[in-house]
């Protein structure tokens, strides 16, 4: 298998991971395009969460929206490379990780914002629990759609 060379993926396991990968792209695309609609209030939003020293609000807004966007083609199957596939899987992941870890970190710091910040500047959604079960459904998705639709068929060797 060629993973410069691209293919369309292989059939997904499941009707239902298939839908979950939709549901996944769609809440990525309406989170990315209101997050860039202000992406200037965007980063200075961020950057209110108080994060630990050594960690810049403007590389994180910024890995968001990137991952974000990379995470669609394997979510909507498109025809891409194996390695950008797994990219682009791993994207899905890593934005998910990224909002449960920011909304659990302004919950238990007890930093004050006005905004989640999950549907950019432009939308003001206040902190709370909530929004950390949104990520953490955003991870569920991204793991019901990275198992029924894997990059590469995962070749069973039978012995006879």
């Amino acid at each position: 298998m060629k993973f410069a060379v691209a293919s369309w993926p292989s059939p997904p396991k499941t009707k239902e991971s298939k839908q979950a990968a939709l549901a996944y792209a769609g809440v990525l695309t309406v989170m990315v395009v209101a997050q860039l609609f202000s992406f200037e209030k965007f980063i200075p939003l961020i950057e209110a969460f108080g994060l630990p020293d050594g960690v810049s609000g403007r590389v994180i807004a910024v890995a968001l929206v990137v991952s974000s966007v990379l995470a669609l083609p394997f979510l909507l199957r498109m025809k891409v490379s194996v390695a950008m596939r797994y990219l682009s899987m791993a994207a899905g992941w890593v934005v998910a990780l990224m909002w449960v870890v920011l909304t659990v970190w302004v919950n238990i710091s007890g930093v004050v914002v006005d905004n989640m910040g999950l549907l950019g500047a432009s939308v003001g959604l206040l902190p709370g629990w909530w929004a950390v079960f949104v990520a953490a459904g955003m991870g569920i998705l991204s793991a019901w759609a990275s198992w029924g639709l894997w990059p590469t068929r995962l070749e069973r060797s039978r012995k006879k």
